[in-house]
């Protein structure tokens, strides 16, 4: 064989990360296709191949028979034994052969087959490689955008990052370099699949674990994480060393650490929480900054109610609902947050003696019935009621009507008492939807 071809199965075992062995078994198999061709007959074809010394040698498997009525697949029992002595009748017995000078036809073939195989054991290496990096962080370059899909060249594979894994905030564009996690990886009929993502929780994870030493050597353990890719994420954090303190390790020092999270993930919002094993210790802690007044516990429902001052409620739920959604999340539990003017009771009326709270939306059918289940949240205790952001509205014809109802009064009932009967309006404040949730530590 010539010494050029050791050469050459090093060069490609080098460029393709394919080991020896895959390599030569690509020759054998070649020289064997190329081998059927060089025969004067048909017959089954095996090659055998020396992988010091690269030479080879071509048999003929044939069947040994005491009367030979096939030639070109049986061998006399005879003629066996002149080349196996062991043999005996039933056998299949490998026969030196000597093929023809392979022509053009037979150097085509076996130059496909080499090639073919080169690629199927290349495909085979990238799949091995990746599939071993399942949940880890690859960097790799954008190459190309397809229906909103990008396709990241990550070495010698290319890579899927789908528009559903996909941050809102990041737009891409060929060339730019971008980090992902490695979501699952699939053989496919060119290949392995690689599929990316930049939307997961496992992401934010993978990236303290990369920026924050105590999480990568399993200091402080990352509990949970809940995550709206583009806007918010929430993390709770528990240190297993009583002298670390969990979340100022995460924040780092003047917010560098988490900083650095943050530009990652273009600018997303991350709020770091200190676990605990209390789910209302954790609830609290999910919902800061928002100060809370009262927390019911249903184990049953698996839910909490959270009464909060009124003026902290928008506070609480977060712009869109967004708060109390993603520490919902976190802590796998309901959570149903309200505020303390909600969930107290109004004074009976004074006819009816039926009483509503606060909280319900009224359900009367015609006008007046709407008017006075809405005149019962007008039982504020002061004036200070109004400053908070209750608007009182009289709704009296009568000008000394509009008058006493403009003025303090000590509760409902007194100034149903005070004159002529007149209709009060309360409008609570209708929640912000521009409301900015709880600034969090990474914010």
């Amino acid at each position: 064989m010539d010494q050029n071809l050791k050469v050459i199965l090093q060069q490609l075992e080098a460029e393709k990360s394919i080991n020896r062995e895959t390599l030569l078994e690509a020759i054998r198999s070649a020289i064997e296709s190329a081998a059927r061709k060089g025969v004067t007959h048909a017959a089954h074809v095996t090659v055998e191949m020396d992988p010091d010394t690269l030479t080879f040698k071509v048999f003929e498997i044939r069947e040994v028979v005491e009367k030979v009525s096939e030639p070109m697949e049986q061998i006399a029992l005879d003629e066996a034994l002149e080349l196996n002595p062991g043999v005996v009748v039933g056998n299949r017995l490998k026969v030196p052969t000597e093929p023809r000078d392979f022509g053009r036809i037979a150097a085509q073939t076996a130059k496909q087959v080499i090639i073919q195989k080169i690629k199927d054991a290349e495909r085979e290496s990238v799949f091995e490689e990746f599939r071993q990096r399942t949940g880890e962080l690859v960097t790799g370059v954008v190459k190309r955008l397809s229906h909103g899909n990008v396709f990241v060249a990550i070495g010698k594979a290319e890579a899927l990052l789908p528009h559903r894994e996909q941050s809102p905030r990041e737009n891409f564009r060929p060339g730019d370099r971008v980090r992902a996690y490695v979501l699952e990886v699939d053989k496919g009929p060119r290949g392995a699949q690689v599929i990316l993502s930049r939307a997961t929780p496992e992401l934010v994870r993978s990236l303290f674990e990369l920026e924050v030493p105590e999480v990568y050597d399993e200091t402080i353990e990352i509990m949970g994480i809940a995550r709206e890719a583009g806007n918010r994420t929430k993390v709770a954090v528990r240190s297993n060393d009583g002298n670390v303190d969990a979340v100022g390790a995460c924040v780092g020092m003047k917010g560098s650490r988490v900083r650095a999270v943050v530009e990652e993930l273009s600018g997303e919002k991350i709020d770091i929480v200190r676990w605990s094993d209390d789910p209302l210790e954790l609830c609290a802690n999910a919902l800061n900054p928002a100060d809370i007044a009262n927390m019911t516990l249903d184990e049953e429902s698996r839910a909490i109610l959270v009464v909060v001052p009124h003026d902290q409620l928008s506070l609480a739920i977060g712009k869109r609902g967004q708060n109390a959604r993603l520490a919902s999340r976190l802590i796998g539990w309901n959570i149903d947050i309200r505020s303390d003017e909600e969930v107290v009771e109004a004074p009976p009326q004074a006819e009816g003696g039926a009483e509503e709270s606060a909280a319900l939306e009224p359900t009367s059918e015609d006008a007046g019935g709407a008017e006075e289940g809405v005149a019962l949240e007008a039982a504020s205790e002061d004036a200070g009621g109004a400053e908070e952001g209750v608007a009182l509205e009289p709704t009296s014809e009568d000008a000394s009507g509009a008058e006493e109802g403009a003025a303090a009064q000590e509760d409902a009932v007194g100034e149903a008492e005070a004159g002529p009967a007149q209709d009060v309006s309360v409008e609570s404040p209708a929640q912000p939807n521009d409301a900015a949730g709880p600034n969090g530590d990474g914010s």
